[in-house]
């Protein structure tokens, strides 16, 4: 299982994802580079978005951020 998680688009203005890594959520992502942020303030670097082994996206793709 890949260790960080993007769950589905969910509304509000604007519509957010919920981030999980390593089963913890660790906040929203607007778009895909607070994803990168929050991997970053959990001490993951250079993480490829397109990794499935690293990255899992629920709901759609790392270009879908509207419900």
């Amino acid at each position: 299982m890949a260790p960080i998680v993007v769950l589905p688009v969910q509304p509000g203005d604007p519509p957010f994802r919920v981030v999980e890594i390593e089963g913890r959520t660790v906040g929203i992502a607007h778009d895909m580079i607070d994803v990168i942020s929050l991997a970053h303030a959990s001490g993951r670097h250079g993480v490829d978005l397109d990794d499935p082994a690293l990255v899992r996206w629920v709901g759609g793709g790392k270009y879908r951020w509207k419900p």
